[in-house]
């Protein structure tokens, strides 16, 4: 099964590779394409992620973290997530608008850029490395889960090309490509204590509702409310469906 974790993690890669290449998705009013992904990764994180939440704060807890005094330990991981990816997403607009005053470069400075790119290594590494634990639950789960991840991974791709432009075609997309084999590759070669592993899980959850929302509300995206909707309930009936 490893081996289709591998040819998965090679499918999330090339989302960032050849993303730049779908055109339909540059439009504004946004994409619908664009819209339904973001659907799909938000029905995925409600009805797929979150729910396990609870079976990792039981795990959290039983192990005796240094957040052992706190109550809910994997819900305020899910928040800090949000919280991370919020603030990333205001410095690079206002690096962008400050940058583009003084220089008249409509994008944020190297140093943004690469806090940026090294926040999303990450959040795609661990995505990646996700694939094993995926794997483990059946080719089905695993499945599901390329599939909201492939989509969110495109609507990412936008926002990070949106801010970022050139450089992002050609450093960007390719280091978050390599992060997800990364991730994959650290998976296969060692072993995350399942404690450490339900932290790293809620994290991403809270990250991926940000990443998603960020792209949805603001009105000059003129996003599709039917076809976010649409991509929502839709995969979440799927979800229920084979559940």
């Amino acid at each position: 099964m490893q081996i289709t974790a591998f040819a998965f993690a090679i499918i999330l890669a090339s989302m960032h590779i050849f993303a730049k290449n779908m055109r339909f998705i540059q439009i504004i009013p946004r994409s619908r394409f664009l819209s339904l992904g973001g659907g799909v990764s938000v029905g995925y994180v409600f009805i797929h992620i979150l729910p396990e939440l609870k079976e990792h704060q039981e795990l959290i807890e039983h192990h005796g973290f240094l957040l052992s005094y706190l109550e809910h330990h994997a819900y305020l991981l899910a928040m800090l997530g949000l919280i991370l990816f919020y603030a990333l997403e205001k410095t690079a607009k206002e690096s962008q608008k400050q940058n583009q005053e003084e220089t008249g470069e409509d994008q944020p400075t190297r140093r943004i850029f690469w806090l940026h790119i090294s926040s999303f290594a990450f959040y795609n590494g661990l995505i990646g490395y996700l694939l094993i634990h995926r794997d483990s639950e059946g080719l089905l789960s695993l499945i599901l889960y390329v599939i909201a991840m492939a989509l969110h991974f495109i609507v990412v791709d936008y926002g990070l090309r949106t801010h970022h432009k050139d450089i992002y075609n050609r450093v960007g997309r390719w280091l978050l490509a390599l992060a997800v084999l990364l991730g994959w590759a650290i998976g296969v070669l060692t072993e995350i204590p399942e404690s450490v592993l339900a932290l790293f899980f809620a994290f991403l959850s809270g990250a991926i509702i940000l990443n998603v929302l960020k792209e949805e509300l603001p009105e000059d995206r003129e996003s599709s409310t039917l076809a976010f909707s649409l991509g929502a309930i839709g995969y979440i009936a799927l979800l229920l469906l084979v559940s």
